[in-house]
């Protein structure tokens, strides 16, 4: 059975997921150049409190990893996917069973079924978006996309 293509993500799903300050990162690498790690890194840097997840790490970048998601503090109000698909569904499962209510798909990560699971349960859940394209102020190349996107008509609206 072919599901049909979830909506488009709305703008201000993207600001109210943005209003977090308490998000946790599945994908956090030891390989430093994974876009995980970059998206740790530039939400740190701007004031947000960050709850890295791994399974097997102790720590990264000073912080404790959490081994999973039914480990994260309740102040955890939002999670950030940044792994394969095949981890996605249930990633969202656990966190939807946690109560966290603001869930971001980074593309790759990208899972239709998980994404109507998480709709039908009211949480809002960003998809087919770059999460650095909307972490104020947006600099360096995610300023250029983000231009390119609204130049050709695919920034949310």
């Amino acid at each position: 059975m072919k599901i049909q293509k979830p909506q488009k993500t709305r703008f201000d799903d993207i600001r109210q997921f943005m209003s977090q300050k308490n998000i946790a990162i599945a994908g956090i690498s030891r390989n430093d150049k994974k876009f995980g790690n970059t998206i740790f890194n530039e939400l740190k840097s701007k004031n947000y409190k960050i709850f890295p997840l791994h399974q097997q790490m102790e720590s990264y970048d000073g912080l404790p990893c959490f081994k999973d998601i039914d480990a994260l503090p309740a102040e955890v109000t939002a999670l950030i996917i940044c792994t394969k698909p095949e981890k996605t569904s249930d990633l969202v499962h656990r966190a939807v069973e946690k109560g966290i209510r603001h869930i971001w798909l980074q593309q790759g990560a990208q899972d239709d079924e998980a994404i109507f699971f998480a709709l039908s349960k009211g949480i809002n859940i960003i998809h087919r978006q770059c999460a650095l394209m909307f972490a104020e102020p947006v600099t360096s190349v995610h300023n250029f996309h983000r231009s390119i996107n609204k130049l050709f008509g695919v920034y949310p609206k």
